[in-house]
């Protein structure tokens, strides 16, 4: 579980043309992540 000012961790996933983004690919550069809560879900 992650908290406010937590480093997220380091990740891979699919973009929308289907190539791997990872989050090191924007490293030294400002990234905005958004972080959905279980909210809503069954989950």
């Amino acid at each position: 579980m992650l908290s406010i000012g937590d480093k997220a961790p380091g990740f891979t996933l699919p973009n929308q043309d289907g190539e791997n983004v990872s989050l090191n690919d924007f490293s030294g550069k400002k990234v905005v992540l958004w972080f959905f809560p279980k909210a809503s879900t069954s989950g």
